[in-house]
């Protein structure tokens, strides 16, 4: 199993590896928790694993790059490949794809790394006018709502572009689209067909958001099973979640995030979602009645009926 390395997640990753070995240690299998690090090659001809579960957030783990040295060395291991993930993790790229595809995204401007502050504003004005109608600001490969900030109406965007821009990677300026925070995930088993898990509402306290310290910090957001939407609304997510999974190329498991308010949104899709004890798809299975040692078991399984 692979955590940690030098992500802006790595002590996420580390604590979602720690709950997925002892899930698969609980079903009799042998585990080994390697860090990321510059002797990983030569770790991983030592331990010799049978199927590598990268337990990984953010570049390189999440962006393909990890994924890329997994299948050079010839080794199964549980998520998307190389594709699956690059296009994933890349927010611009991803929402080209769900474009082309149909689903519904919000209107956005891409700043390119090294881009100077004054000129993503002025780009930024340009397509959303001046003062700006409130937008979200994201780095463009980051996960954990790392670096994110919803900018309301009228507000200064200087500092959030600063801060994004600063991950090195690029930014993408959204229109800010109210409602519920959603999230679905898509459990997609080698030799299985994919399967949309029950629809989770996002609930955090009155003014906040879905950030970094409500996603981590168990009782700050409530996970609702199933929201207080109507059944064909439920569907629909559900059934976007999947589009949204097949146009991206990903395998084993996924999870798409969405706005519902008036209308869907889909905001991005997570190709290696969370698995600490605060985070959602863990949950979504316990709701269908997969233990979460069954679902590492499962990941595993299917990993190894693919091969390498």
């Amino acid at each position: 199993m692979l955590a940690g390395g030098n992500s802006a997640e790595a002590s996420v990753s580390r604590s979602s590896a720690a709950g997925v070995a002892r899930a698969l240690e609980s079903r009799g299998h042998a585990v080994t928790v390697v860090e990321v690090d510059g002797a990983l090659t030569g770790t991983l001809h030592e331990v010799a694993p049978d199927v590598v579960f990268p337990v990984l957030h953010g570049p390189p783990g999440e962006d393909g790059t990890i994924q890329g040295l997994l299948t050079m060395l010839g080794l199964p291991f549980v998520g998307s490949d190389v594709r699956g993930c690059a296009a994933a993790m890349d927010k611009h790229v991803a929402k080209a794809l769900f474009r082309a595809a149909g689903l519904p995204v919000a209107d956005d401007v891409l700043v390119e790394a090294g881009t100077p502050v004054a000129v993503a504003e002025s780009r930024t004005a340009a397509v959303f006018g001046s003062p700006h109608p409130g937008v979200v600001v994201k780095p463009l490969r980051q996960g954990s709502a790392l670096g994110v900030t919803p900018v309301p109406a009228g507000e200064a965007l200087e500092a959030p572009l600063k801060e994004a821009l600063a991950f090195g990677d690029g930014v993408l300026v959204e229109r800010f689209m109210p409602g519920k925070e959603i999230t679905v995930g898509v459990l997609d088993e080698q030799g299985r067909e994919p399967i949309a898990l029950p629809v989770i509402e996002i609930a955090v306290a009155a003014g906040e958001w879905y950030d970094f310290v409500n996603r981590y910090t168990p009782g700050k957001s409530e996970h609702i099973i199933p929201p207080d939407l109507p059944g064909a609304t439920l569907h629909a997510l559900q059934d976007m979640a999947l589009q949204a999974h097949r146009c991206l190329g990903l395998r084993d498991l996924s999870r798409a995030d969405f706005v519902v308010g008036d209308d869907i949104c889909l905001l991005e899709v997570n190709n290696l979602p969370g698995m600490t004890p605060t985070s959602l798809y863990p949950d979504a299975c316990k709701a269908v009645g997969i233990s979460f040692g069954s679902l590492a078991d499962r990941l595993v399984q299917s990993a190894l009926r693919r091969g390498p």
